[in-house]
């Protein structure tokens, strides 16, 4: 038995570890130019999202944050969001 309750879960957890590990990396683990290439990259993904897609990932990510028990993984998981281009920016 699965310890995810959907595909679209897993998947959302492995993009989430992948961008956390990503945007964590110091200069010596992972260039700061290809850093910004695989982040602005999922950004663009993300927003092209259908808005029902969209609104379905941004619960997703909600559920993540609420059941996270690392408070930087939960911020990260929180910002997700405003962070990829999902939502508008506060200002």
């Amino acid at each position: 038995m699965s310890v995810y309750s959907s595909l679209t879960r897993a998947l959302a957890e492995a993009l989430v570890d992948a961008l956390w590990f990503v945007e964590g990396c110091e200069d010596d683990q992972m260039g700061p130019d290809d850093t910004v290439k695989v982040l602005e990259g999922v950004g663009h993904l993300v927003t092209q999202l259908s808005n029902d897609q969209r609104i379905e990932f941004i619960d997703l990510l909600g559920s993540m944050a609420a059941e996270e028990t690392d408070p930087s993984r939960r911020e990260f998981l929180e910002g997700f969001p405003e962070g990829f281009g999902l939502v508008e920016k506060h200002s």
